[in-house]
C-alpha cells in the first residue's frame, strides 16, 4: 500500500530549521576529522608497540583464537572475519593485506605470523585468504604476553560490544625492528628494518645511561639490517635518519664475478636491494639493453630456487670488462637503489618525526610502565592469595570450632558473620573457608599452605622491593629486553659499507662517468681478527702515505698490509689452501690519516668464505715474488705468481687430510722462512732452499714435529727486516678460549740461529709450571697484540732470551699483528 500522507494540520505543524552553513569552515572541519582518523586509527603505527591498529589487532584477536605456535593452522579467512567482526570493521581487504605483510620474511626481519601457503613474493600477490592459513609465529607472544596482568589500558572497539588493547606490551622494540610504511593526509612514514640482537644492545645501553648520544647508539645499531640482505653503500645518511629522523641511504645487490666456464665470466646475485624483486630486476635489465643504454651483457638467467635462494646469474660477452658492466648496472637497474627514512609514528597520539635515541626513549619508557603495571598487579593478587591463605591456616588450627560455629548458624550468612567476629577474619577469608573442602583439613595440607605462606611472603618482599628501586626495575626489563634478543635474534644479513653521499637517479644518469670509482693507489689492510679495510695513499705522509691512528683502538693488529690500485688485483690465501682473487673496491674505506681497522668488514664475509674456512693472509697478484706458504703439519711450499695470476679462484696447494694453511706471504730467494710449533720449537731457513712448485703440488717437509705437535705460526723475514723480533705466548692448550691469560715474551730474531730445512729448530721459550704449549707466536717487526674482542694487548719489552720463560699478561690473547704501517 501507498504510503499516507500526513494531514494538512500535520503538515501544518511541522516546523521547518534551516541553518546557513559557510562551505569552507564545514569542509575544514570534516577534512580535519577525517585526517585525525586516517593518522591516529589506520595509517601510522604507535612509537611503543611499533603497529598500526589494524596489525594490532590481528595479533590480539589470533592470540584470543588460541592461534599459538604450538597449535594448528586456521584458514586465514576465518582470522579476517573474526577481526573484521570484532574490531576492525574497515573491509576484509586492507586486513587480510596486513596478515600478509606480517608473514612475509622478505618484508619483515622478524615475522610476526607463520604463514601456510602461498603468501607472495616481492612479483607476485599471494593467494585468496580462502587458500592459506595462518597462526602466530614465535615473536608475536613476545608482543602479547601478559596482556591478562594489566600491563596496558583496553579501549572499547567500534561498537562497544568488546574491548581490544590500546597498546601492545611488546617484549622488544617492534618498530626499528621491522620497520614501517603508511601513507596518512600530510605525512607519511618510511621506517627501515633492524637487527634485533643490535636494537636491544642499544635499548639496554640508553637504559642504563640516559644520556647516551647518537654516535654511541650507532657503535651497536650501525645501520639498518634488511630482511633480504644486500649491502647498504653510505653511511652518512643513516646517520643524519639516526639524528633528526630524515635520511638517504643506498643499498645495492650482493654481486660476485665468478667464471661461468672457460673464458666466459659473469655477474652472479645472491642478494637484493630491499622489496626489490628478481623479476622486476630481468626486466629492467631487458629493457635497458634493447633501449641499446647498457651494452656487454650476452644473457641473464634466474636459477633461484627454493633449497639455495637467489641465484641470477647475468652473462657478460666475451671482451668486455665484469666490472665497468657492473658499474652500469648499479647506475641503470635496481640493483642499486635508494631507501629513503622518515621515521614518524604516533607518540601519546601526535605524530612526530623521531631520531634512533627517541624512538628508544619512547619504547624503553613505554616498557617501563608495562613491567611496573605487571608487577603491581602480580603484588596484588598474591597479597589476596596470602590473606586467603592466612585466613585458611587459622581455621584449620581451630578446624573444631569452625566447624561448631557453621554448624550451630542458621545460614551461610550468620556463620559469615560468626567466623569474622569470633577468628577476627575479613569478609574474604570467611567466605573462602566457608567454601572449604573437607580433603583439605589434612596435616599434608597444612604443610602445604605453610609453604605457599613463605613462598607468598618472599615473592611479595621481592616485588615490593623491585617497585620501590628504580634501578631493579630498570635492571628487570634490560633482563627481559636481552632474553627476547637471545630468542628471537639472528646474525646481521645486511653489509654496510661507507660511501659518498647520495646521488639521485636522474643525477646518475646525467653524469655516468663522475660515478666511476677512480683507479687510485691504496694500500688494503687484513687486521689479525679478520677485518678487511682499504686506505687511500697520502703522498706527502710518512712511511709509505699511510699515517697511523693517535691512539689504539680495536682490532688495529695487522697480519697483512698490500699496496694495490682501487680497481687492482689482491688474493686472499685461505685456511683451505685456496686463493682467493678480488679487487679492493668494495671495501670499506678510510681516511688515510686515522686508519681504524673496526670499521672494516670481516673479509669471510666479504669474500663468500664457507663455514670452517678463513682467511690467512692477503697477497699482491702483480709481478709478485714466489708466494711461500707454511702448513700445521709443518710443510712448506713456494708457488709462483705466474701459476695464479688469472685465476679468480684457485687451489694453490694440496694439502693432506687434517692438514690447514697457518702462513703465507711474497718469499724473494733472499728472504728467510720461520716456523713456530706448540712444543716452542723455532726453525728458520732460507727461502731459497725451497723450490717454486706448481700450483697442484703438495709442498716439501719444512719442519720435523714431534707427535701430536701442530705449527702454531709460519712467517716470511725479508733480508732486510733489521728490526724483526720473534713473539710468543704460552698457556694450557685445555682452556677454554679467552679464559687463560698466559705468559709471553719477544725476543730479537737474531737469537735463533738458521738451522736447515726439515729439522727441528731450536727452543722459543721456556714453559712455566701450568702451560703445556705456546698457543700464539709472531714473527715480524713493531709486534701488537689484541684479545679476542679486538682490544689491544700489553706485550712485554724486547730483550729476553731465546730460550727464557714469558711474563704474565694482563688479559688473554687473541691474535698477534704488526701496528698500521
Amino acid at each position: 500500500m501507498p504510503a499516507s500522507r500526513p494531514s494538512p494540520a500535520a503538515a501544518a505543524n511541522v516546523v521547518e530549521r534551516i541553518e546557513d552553513v559557510d562551505v569552507s569552515t564545514e569542509m575544514q572541519g570534516s577534512f580535519l576529522e577525517y585526517a585525525y582518523s586516517v593518522i591516529y586509527s589506520r595509517a601510522l603505527p604507535d612509537a611503543r608497540d611499533g603497529l598500526k591498529p589494524v596489525q594490532r589487532r590481528i595479533l590480539y584477536q589470533m592470540a584470543e583464537m588460541g592461534l599459538r605456535p604450538d597449535r594448528g593452522h586456521v584458514k586465514s579467512a576465518r582470522v579476517v572475519g573474526e577481526v573484521m567482526g570484532k574490531l576492525h570493521p574497515h573491509g576484509d581487504s586492507p586486513i587480510y593485506d596486513a596478515l600478509v605483510r606480517l608473514a612475509q620474511s622478505f618484508t619483515l626481519r622478524v615475522p610476526l605470523v607463520d604463514g601456510h601457503g602461498n603468501f607472495g613474493s616481492l612479483d607476485d600477490g599471494p593467494a585468496a585468504s580462502r587458500y592459506t592459513e595462518a597462526r602466530l609465529a614465535p615473536p608475536a607472544l613476545a608482543l602479547t604476553e601478559n596482556l591478562d596482568e594489566d600491563v596496558v589500558d583496553f579501549i572499547p572497539n567500534y561498537d562497544g560490544q568488546f574491548q581490544q588493547p590500546e597498546v601492545l606490551p611488546a617484549a622488544f622494540p617492534n618498530l626499528l625492528v621491522n620497520g614501517a610504511t603508511g601513507i596518512a593526509v600530510g605525512m607519511a612514514t618510511n621506517m627501515a628494518p633492524h637487527n634485533l640482537i643490535e636494537v636491544v644492545a642499544a635499548a639496554v645501553h640508553l637504559l642504563a645511561n640516559p644520556g647516551a648520544s647518537v654516535e654511541e647508539l650507532m657503535e651497536f645499531v650501525p645501520g639498518p639490517d634488511l630482511p633480504t640482505g644486500g649491502i647498504i653503500v653510505g653511511l652518512d645518511g643513516i646517520k643524519d635518519a639516526y639524528t633528526n629522523g630524515r635520511g638517504t641511504f643506498r643499498t645495492r645487490a650482493k654481486v660476485s664475478i665468478e667464471s661461468l666456464g672457460p673464458r666466459r665470466t659473469g655477474l652472479v646475485v645472491t642478494e637484493l636491494p630491499y622489496l626489490v624483486g628478481p623479476e622486476r630486476l630481468v626486466e629492467k635489465i631487458k629493457d635497458a639493453v634493447n633501449a641499446k643504454k647498457l651494452t656487454g651483457i650476452s644473457d641473464v638467467t634466474d636459477l633461484t630456487d627454493r633449497n639455495n635462494g637467489l641465484r641470477l646469474i647475468i652473462g657478460i660477452k666475451t671482451g668486455f670488462d665484469p666490472q665497468a658492466v657492473l658499474d652500469q648496472l648499479y647506475r641503470l637497474t635496481p640493483l642499486e637503489d635508494s631507501f629513503g627514512i622518515n621515521n614518524v609514528a604516533l607518540v601519546d597520539g601526535q605524530p612526530k618525526t623521531l631520531g634512533l635515541r627517541e624512538l628508544l626513549r619512547v619504547y624503553i619508557d613505554h616498557r617501563i610502565r608495562v613491567v611496573t603495571r605487571r608487577s603491581e598487579f602480580r603484588l596484588a593478587r598474591k597479597q589476596e592469595r596470602l590473606h586467603l591463605v592466612e585466613g585458611l591456616l587459622i581455621a584449620i588450627l581451630d578446624i573444631d570450632e569452625v566447624i561448631q560455629v557453621i554448624r550451630g548458624s542458621d545460614d551461610g550468612e550468620a556463620a559469615r558473620l560468626r567466623l569474622m567476629e569470633v577468628f577476627d577474619l575479613s569478609q574474604a577469608q570467611a567466605e573462602y573457608i566457608l567454601e572449604l573442602r573437607l580433603r583439605r583439613l589434612t596435616k599434608f595440607s597444612r604443610i602445604e599452605l605453610e609453604a605457599e605462606r613463605d613462598a607468598l611472603k618472599a615473592e611479595i618482599a621481592q616485588l615490593i622491593e623491585l617497585l620501590s628501586s628504580e634501578a631493579l626495575l630498570h635492571a628487570q626489563v634490560a633482563r627481559e629486553l636481552e632474553a627476547a634478543a637471545e630468542a628471537y635474534g639472528t646474525p646481521r644479513r645486511t653489509m654496510l659499507l661507507n660511501g659518498g653521499p647520495v646521488v639521485p637517479r636522474s643525477a646518475k644518469a646525467a653524469a655516468a662517468a663522475d660515478l666511476q670509482i677512480a683507479d687510485a693507489p691504496c694500500r688494503v689492510f687484513l687486521s689479525a681478527t679478520g677485518r678487511m679495510v682499504r686506505a687511500e695513499l697520502v703522498a706527502d705522509a710518512p712511511d709509505g702515505g699511510i699515517v697511523a691512528p693517535s691512539r689504539r683502538s680495536k682490532h688495529d693488529a695487522i697480519r697483512s698490509a698490500v699496496d694495490s690500485t682501487t680497481r687492482g688485483d689482491l688474493g686472499a690465501v685461505t685456511s683451505k689452501g685456496r686463493l682467493v682473487r678480488f679487487t679492493p673496491v668494495d671495501l670499506p674505506s678510510v681516511p688515510a690519516n686515522s686508519v681504524q681497522l673496526a670499521a672494516g668488514t670481516r673479509v669471510d664475509q666479504y669474500l663468500g668464505l664457507p663455514g670452517g674456512e678463513h682467511v690467512i693472509a692477503i697477497v699482491p697478484l702483480d709481478e709478485a715474488p714466489p708466494l711461500a706458504i707454511g702448513t700445521a703439519h709443518g710443510v712448506v711450499k713456494r708457488v709462483a705468481a705466474s701459476e695464479i695470476t688469472n685465476k679468480p679462484d684457485v687451489e694453490i696447494i694440496a694439502l693432506k687430510p687434517g692438514d690447514r694453511v697457518v702462513g703465507a706471504a711474497p718469499a724473494p730467494d733472499d728472504a728467510e722462512l720461520v716456523f713456530v710449533a706448540a712444543d716452542a720449537q723455532l726453525l728458520r731457513f732460507d727461502a731459497s732452499a725451497v723450490r717454486p712448485q706448481g700450483r697442484s703440488a703438495g709442498g716439501m717437509a719444512g719442519i720435523r714435529l714431534s707427535s701430536g705437535v701442530e705449527v702454531v705460526a709460519f712467517a716470511v723475514v725479508p733480508a732486510a727486516a733489521a728490526e724483526t723480533v720473534v713473539v710468543t705466548v704460552a698457556g694450557d692448550s685445555t682452556a677454554l678460549p679467552g679464559t687463560d691469560a698466559g705468559s709471553a715474551k719477544v725476543s730479537a730474531f737474531t737469537e735463533y740461529p738458521p738451522k736447515g730445512r726439515a729439522t727441528g729448530g731450536v727452543r722459543a721459550q721456556r714453559l712455566l709450571r701450568g702451560e703445556d704449549a705456546l698457543t700464539h707466536a709472531w714473527v715480524g717487526e713493531e709486534p701488537r697484540a689484541v684479545g679476542p674482542d679486538g682490544s689491544t694487548r700489553a706485550l712485554p719489552d724486547v730483550g729476553a732470551k731465546r730460550d727464557a720463560s714469558g711474563s704474565s699478561l694482563d688479559g688473554s690473547v687473541g691474535a698477534i699483528g704488526t701496528v698500521v704501517r
